[in-house]
């Protein structure tokens, strides 16, 4: 299982030491608002735990906790999966992060760095990305990313703003970025 790194974060695999922060993430109405519409019970998060622990067994990719370098907190969650939960479906990326880290661009700082996983060490295609039609935060989000509007779609029984990126485009930013960058 591959933990990933940031400036400010370090990304671990769901394990059962998660148990709390995760269930802090998921039990907060606010985070769960565009997700399930309601928070999640403690027997839940501890299922997602051993689903989550069985699809890095299976894919070698899934979720990751978020842990804070300089508090050693979990202050959010995101993945690399298969949209709609299926293998016959694209790789996904999705976030969540808790209430009081909003704002600080550490859901762009996270999904950077599993972007360039997804990319880099599985090698996909092509990479999308789904929110409620609401959910302006995560559209921008996915936009930083490079990824570009495909449309509503239905997923996860809810009708979905879609964004994606191909490992072309990804690449192509990448490269881009390092050009302006000296």
């Amino acid at each position: 299982m591959t933990i990933l790194t940031t400036p400010r974060l370090r990304l671990e695999p769901f394990t059962d030491a998660h148990l709390d922060g995760l269930h802090r993430l998921g039990s907060d109405p606010e985070v769960m608002r565009y997700l399930s519409g309601r928070p999640e019970t403690r027997e839940e998060t501890m299922a997602g735990i051993e689903r989550v622990k069985a699809r890095w067994a299976e894919w070698g990719y899934s979720w990751w906790s978020f842990v804070e370098l300089v508090s050693g907190e979990i202050v959010g969650a995101g993945c690399i999966q298969h949209l709609g939960r299926d293998k016959a479906h694209p790789l996904e990326i999705g976030w969540r992060l808790r209430r009081d880290r909003w704002q600080q661009g550490l859901a762009s700082e996270a999904a950077a760095c599993m972007a360039a996983f997804a990319f880099d060490t599985v090698g996909t295609p092509v990479l999308c990305a789904v929110c409620h039609p609401d959910n302006t935060a995560s559209a921008r989000v996915m936009q930083r990313l490079g990824m570009r509007y495909r449309g509503v779609e239905r997923w996860y029984d809810m009708d979905m703003t879609v964004y994606e990126i191909t490992r072309q485009d990804w690449l192509a930013r990448r490269d881009g970025a390092r050009v302006t960058a000296r």
